[in-house]
């Protein structure tokens, strides 16, 4: 690897397909055991950047370093150096998991005894004991992630790029992959991360960067997003009985509310907001007109994910004016 100051050095970075711009002038840095977050609503850009930084698609224009190797020029070099796990499955579907991760081993050369010391603590860590036999045709969408992403680690690398690597993960196993991926980053590897879970994101990033029609709008730190663009609050609230029709859209048309969720798990409805003290009392209205009971209701503190939505809410909102003005 040759001497740079960052592991990823990209600026005004842009790639269109015939009339389209995917990725509009991106620029941004990654430094050495970082984990980078990517994150952005879905058709903004992510998925073509990472194929551009991982050699697989050539820039429009701009310019991008990956481990201090010209993108354009020195992609042999890069790939290399770097693992990448796509969304897509990309594995022999006519073996099985142990042999697919053996053959994974052997076309990067990894010698055996590595190799196979390697399978087996993979196998144990992302928990795939139970089906190490079984072919991958077979396993469950869960089962094959788990396999794509554990499958990386068998090989060194500098850099890893992750997207949506714990799609059809239950929980107890994404957190197990996102632990895992923190203590490689504590040895020195570097990742670049997308997902559209936030709460991995604010669990596992150091800094992010939030794309949104192909430009990125904001770069900082998880905590530093939320303290600027989270500043609305959340006002959560359960009803004893299933809502009618009508509700949610009065709940969602007050001018207070930016955004509403429901969490089918917990049966809790979440607004955001920078009024609280204007929703409640708008939430108990309408639950009262339609005959509704209010179990419980408080203000909780705003996530990352409030944050995401204000700041692609607020680009879109400001994207619309210059389009229309």
């Amino acid at each position: 690897m040759t001497t740079s100051e960052y592991v990823i050095d990209v600026k005004d970075l842009t790639k269109r397909f015939g009339e389209k711009m995917a990725v509009e002038n991106v620029t941004f840095n990654t430094k050495r055991s970082e984990v980078f977050g990517f994150l952005g609503p879905n058709g903004a850009g992510k998925t073509t950047t990472i194929k551009m930084l991982t050699t697989l698609l050539p820039p429009t224009s701009g310019t991008a370093s990956v481990l201090g190797f010209d993108l354009k020029t020195q992609g042999r070099k890069i790939r290399e150096r770097i693992g990448v796990v796509q969304q897509q499955d990309s594995f022999d579907q006519g073996l099985n998991v142990e042999t697919s991760m053996e053959v994974y081993g052997l076309i990067w050369d990894v010698p055996k005894k590595l190799r196979r010391d390697r399978i087996d603590e993979l196998i144990e860590r992302f928990g795939m004991h139970d089906f190490r036999k079984l072919a991958t045709l077979d396993l469950s969408a869960g089962q094959r992630r788990r396999l794509q992403v554990a499958r990386e680690f068998i090989h060194d690398m500098d850099l890893l790029f992750l997207d949506e690597p714990t799609v059809g993960l239950d929980p107890i196993v994404r957190r197990n992959v996102l632990d895992y991926i923190k203590d490689k980053v504590k040895d020195g590897l570097t990742i670049f991360f997308t997902t559209h879970i936030l709460e991995e994101a604010e669990y596992l990033c150091d800094r992010i960067a939030v794309i949104n029609q192909g430009r990125i709008i904001q770069i900082d730190t998880p905590g530093n997003l939320k303290r600027r663009f989270g500043s609305a609050k959340a006002v959560e609230f359960n009803l004893q009985e299933e809502s009618p029709p009508g509700f949610v859209e009065n709940i969602s048309s007050q001018e207070s509310i930016s955004s509403l969720t429901y969490d089918k798990s917990t049966k809790t409805y979440r607004t955001t907001t920078s009024r609280p003290e204007l929703v409640i009392p708008e939430i108990y209205r309408i639950a009262d007109r339609f005959r509704l009971t209010i179990s419980s209701i408080f203000i909780a503190q705003a996530t990352l994910e409030d944050a995401f939505i204000n700041m692609v809410t607020e680009d879109d909102k400001e994207t619309k004016g210059r389009e229309t003005g």
